[in-house]
């Protein structure tokens, strides 16, 4: 919001000293002038992110036929100001980011338990695994492709990358729809802990297998957003996505299904500090 404030500058003292100056003969004059209104501009919010939370649907594992519903976290960095003057992203949480942009990456896989899964004899248990990295995305008004390339914490401490692109409708100016498809690649050590099976792990159901690493999904996403105020919205996206070449070729996925589908849906809240 900017507010406009009216003042008037009078420069009748500027003007009084050089008349008092040149003695009684001189006439002294007074005079006012109204300066141009200046532009008071109220201080932005210096930091703009989004939460999101609610409920999700996935695999139990990477190649299961079996499914579970579990709590959806999500964040987004919408826009931060610097005290120098310098800024990043979008004061509106709202607008896409158009252009070429730049930002992080993280997903989070929870632990795979052999004592869970029948189906899983002898295989080791994989702990949970945390991924961080960094994003690069280019978007108009409708389309948008990123790239994401991310390293693995804990259950696993390989490298993984994903590609994709958007086509993006707007039906109504509240209501945004995207659709589009999804490259997953993992190198050798993404793969062996998620989809080989050592000599100690094999057993008749699950020979040992050491696959290399390279694609290991396509798939296509399905998303919506619906915005019902500043703050407020609701968030929801289905993806599909089927295992490739080495991955799809591993005993933990023939034995389950080398189709996974996956559903979220959640309230989003956007916050403003500092403001």
């Amino acid at each position: 919001m900017i507010t406009r404030l009216a003042t008037v500058t009078s420069l009748a003292l500027a003007l009084a000293i050089p008349a008092y100056a040149a003695g009684p003969e001189q006439t002294e004059t007074k005079s006012g002038v109204m300066s141009p209104a200046p532009v008071t501009v109220a201080p932005r919010p210096q930091l703009v992110f989004t939460l999101r939370g609610g409920v999700a649907s996935a695999p139990e594992y990477f190649g299961s036929d079996e499914y579970s519903a579990g709590p959806d976290l999500g964040f987004s960095f919408n826009y931060l100001a610097l005290r120098n003057g310098r800024s990043f992203g979008n004061p509106d949480p709202w607008a896409d980011s158009m252009g070429l942009t730049f930002g992080g990456s993280f997903r989070f896989i929870q632990e795979r338990k052999t004592d869970d899964f029948d189906e899983l004899p002898g295989v080791e248990d994989i702990d949970a695994t945390v991924e961080l990295g960094a994003s690069m995305r280019y978007g108009t008004e409708y389309f948008a492709a990123f790239g994401e390339v991310r390293r693995g914490f804990g259950g696993h401490e390989g490298w993984v990358g994903e590609v994709g692109a958007d086509a993006i409708l707007r039906p109504t100016d509240r209501l945004r729809l995207s659709l589009g498809p999804r490259l997953f690649f993992g190198n050798d050590t993404y793969n062996d802990t998620y989809f080989g099976i050592t000599a100690n792990e094999a057993s008749v159901a699950l020979p040992a297998y050491d696959p290399e690493g390279g694609m290991v999904s396509a798939g296509i996403e399905f998303g919506a957003r619906y915005q019902i105020n500043d703050v407020w919205g609701l968030e929801g996206a289905v993806t599909w996505e089927k295992f490739t070449d080495d991955a799809a070729d591993s005993p933990i996925v023939e034995q389950g299904s080398d189709e996974q589908w996956g559903i979220r849906f959640g309230v989003t809240r956007v916050f403003s500090i500092g403001g």
